[in-house]
């Protein structure tokens, strides 16, 4: 068959797998991918992995009761985390391990059995059908647990899950920018939170940390992040959200209770922010080589006192700049008579500035719990991580370009 001829046929293969997805029972969708990818690929197994909330281990879909596959030291951990796809041999039989990644929000690695090596165009088609489980997935999980379920090994706290149902993806690529942001205690996190959106010129981020305890924490956060997002969805600019939001908090608390917020709006053209620092999470600023906390105007929290009007200040970014917006449960860590803001937060920074922000997110979080020596937090902890690429997105990849390991 000639090129056009082959051209013809990876399109149909993947325009039928992508047609069968989407038709397929939202909790059915690792069984249809069996019967499709053995019938156009002769895979012979797999498995679908998912990261699990703590961005710790990769836990199976179809095998449910096996165990899960550690992010650190695997080959499985490798692809997720570098984003890379791996050939390897497997007794008389080889496996492919790919990433599953929706407009750089890492969900997973697809994992199949093929009973021989495939050549180069087939792997670039099962990657390519990795994208499209991944895009798959997120929709069926408006139908389904199935994938919920997996991603936890142990069950969350009512609160944590409020407010992880109350996230965006927590992680994102776009041409001028990359995002990535998590929370700890993944299972038990109770008022802290983040949340983000892209318009056509700007990104707004916010960071907030809710007082309180429990549930009461986790209402706190929703009521101020919905009231963040009603204005911001109705075009208010930074300063009338946090107003607007400030507002509901004190309707709902009359000053009883507050939420400290950090909130952000980025020019993606020129790379100018707007920054309004209503509490205690705190901004640093990596440049090159250097790791630089920038000192914000102090201003009152949402919801402490009625009508507090707030300011705006500025903040022009460079391209290859990154963001780190963290929560007092980071930087106020203590252990015996060592506070992790002085004696290792700078030096985490620094040593994950050429990780990707997923990876910068997870190695910061995880260089705390060793500093902790695996005690539990006394605060909530949440870390947001923001590189500048660019107007143009110079930096950005093509799309279709893809690292193969073949081992």
């Amino acid at each position: 068959m000639g090129e056009a001829g082959d051209m013809v046929t990876v399109a149909t293969r993947l325009d039928s797998l992508d047609r069968a997805l989407r038709a397929a029972p939202a909790h059915e969708l690792p069984e249809t991918l069996l019967e499709l990818l053995g019938k156009h690929f002769g895979v012979a197994g797999l498995e679908i992995y998912l990261a699990d909330l703590r961005l710790a281990v990769l836990e199976p879909v179809i095998e449910p009761e096996a165990p899960g596959i550690p992010l650190v030291a695997t080959l499985e951990g490798r692809v997720f985390c570098d984003q890379v796809c791996i050939q390897q041999p497997l007794d008389d039989e080889v496996a492919l391990v790919l990433p599953m990644t929706v407009r750089g929000d890492r969900s997973g690695v697809l994992w199949l059995r093929l009973p021989e090596a495939p050549d180069e165009a087939v792997r670039e088609e099962l990657a390519v059908a990795a994208e499209l489980v991944a895009h798959a997935i997120v929709l069926a999980e408006v139908a389904t647990d199935r994938y919920q379920r997996a991603r936890r090994p142990q069950r969350l706290t009512l609160a944590a899950e409020m407010q992880w149902q109350l996230l965006p993806v927590r992680s994102v690529a776009s041409a001028s920018y990359r995002l990535a942001g998590q929370l700890e205690p993944a299972y038990a996190v109770r008022g802290d939170n983040f949340d983000w959106a892209q318009d056509l010129d700007s990104l707004t981020v916010a960071v907030t940390n809710g007082m309180g305890e429990s549930t009461t924490a986790a209402a706190l956060t929703t009521l101020a992040i919905t009231a963040l997002r009603n204005a911001r969805r109705s075009g208010a600019d930074l300063v009338t959200q946090a107003a607007l939001a400030d507002q509901a908090v004190w309707a709902h608390h009359a000053g009883t209770q507050h939420i400290s917020t950090l909130l952000m709006r980025i020019d993606l053209a020129t790379g100018e922010v707007r920054v309004i620092d209503a509490g205690s999470p705190r901004l640093w600023l990596v440049r090159e080589n250097s790791v630089e906390r920038v000192e914000l105007e102090a201003q009152l929290p949402l919801g402490l006192v009625d009508g507090t009007e707030y300011d705006e200040q500025h903040l022009q970014l460079e391209p290859g700049d990154r963001l780190f917006v963290l929560t007092d449960g980071i930087y106020d860590a203590v252990l015996a008579d060592r506070d992790y803001s002085t004696a290792s937060l700078h030096r985490a920074l620094q040593t994950s500035r050429r990780l990707p922000p997923t990876e910068a997110v997870r190695s910061l979080l995880s260089d705390l719990r060793a500093f902790l020596q695996d005690s539990d937090l006394d605060d909530d902890a949440v870390a947001v991580c923001i590189d500048w690429i660019g107007p143009r997105g110079d930096e950005l990849p093509a799309a279709d370009e893809r690292s193969w390991i073949l081992l």
